[in-house]
């Protein structure tokens, strides 16, 4: 039976999740010091493909055979894993892994869109459309300074770089999104199963791409920081963060791990300010509290918070109204 509310199992799992998917974005600008883009993203999958393999053969499970669930782990694969990292690591040769973490965040403004679209079972509800507003308004917070700044001649190439890489940041968000719209048909499949599965599609589908692009035998002998970095990926932010993930939303639910997406960027920010010494613009902490605050209001328990608070000033009983 999946638990309504955490207790201090649930949380300290949690932030351990936004602590791997988090370093996901320290770890990638330090692997992109050695290696192009494309190569920290193939030696990300295929590192965590070997490990999750691993798991999958200690538990005693194995992959599915013949081509219909194949088919389907390689188009998870592609949204899931190829697109959105690639996305995101090219992304962050012009932008900080903070800033990557909080464009990222909006996935779930992506979600509640497209979900209302694509599925008859989630709506767009008044208390949702008003999330996905606020939480695009800090989007556009963010972005905006760069656009406008555009009109000076002599720094259109390096403010139009910028605007390219948040926006491919975003990308990778709508790719996330239909990832989770697409995924909900592997429920009959164990959640191991399916990362494995997902995780190992993309590492055939890229490898192809990674020696016609970046032809690896010809880039110099990364350093120990970079190598490290691509070992963090793979291991901790893929591998270890999907069987959390997975024991997460067997043990909270979806809607309580749907919070992780507040404390991704708060990881990968202080990561960033702590080591790699990022800092980070105003408008950018303005625009990731109204990212946060979309989030909230999405999420129900804004909502429920009020009314409980105006019920207990009635005087009458509290119940959280459904989001």
């Amino acid at each position: 039976m999946v638990e309504t509310r955490m207790g201090p199992k649930e949380w300290a799992l949690l932030i351990a999740l936004s602590l791997l998917w988090g370093g996901s974005f320290f770890f990638a600008e330090v692997a992109l010091r050695g290696l192009p883009p494309l190569s920290v993203v193939f030696a990300r999958v295929a590192i965590g493909a070997l490990a999750l393999l691993v798991l999958v053969h200690a538990a005693g499970l194995g992959l599915p055979r013949g081509l219909r669930p194949w088919r389907a782990f390689f188009v998870m694969g592609a949204l899931n894993n190829l697109i959105p990292f690639t996305l995101i690591v090219w992304g962050q040769t012009a932008v900080t892994g903070g800033l990557a973490a909080i464009l990222n965040a909006t996935t779930p403004l992506f979600t509640v869109v497209l979900a209302d679209r694509l599925t008859r079972d989630e709506r767009l509800t008044r208390p949702k459309l008003a999330g996905v507003v606020i939480g695009f308004l800090g989007v556009a917070v963010m972005i905006g300074p760069e656009i406008s700044a555009e009109s000076d001649p002599e720094v259109l190439g390096e403010r139009g770089l910028v605007v390219l890489a948040e926006l491919a940041v975003l990308a990778a968000a709508l790719a996330y999104a239909l990832a989770g719209i697409y995924g909900r048909r592997f429920r009959d499949i164990p959640p191991l199963v399916t990362a494995t599965g997902q995780v190992t599609a993309s590492s055939v589908l890229l490898c192809p791409l990674v020696l016609a692009a970046d032809r690896p035998w010809t880039l110099p002998v990364p350093d120990a920081a970079s190598l490290g970095a691509l070992v963090g990926l793979g291991l901790l932010s893929t591998a270890a963060a999907y069987v959390i993930y997975f024991r997460l939303l067997a043990t909270a639910g979806a809607t309580n791990l749907l919070l992780v997406t507040f404390l991704i960027p708060v990881s990968a920010i202080l990561l960033g300010v702590l080591v790699l010494g990022e800092a980070l613009a105003a408008e950018q902490l303005a625009g990731m509290g109204l990212i946060a605050l979309g989030l909230a209001a999405i999420d129900g328990r804004l909502s429920g918070w009020i009314y409980n608070r105006k019920q207990r000033a009635r005087g009458h009983p509290t119940v959280k109204p459904a989001p």
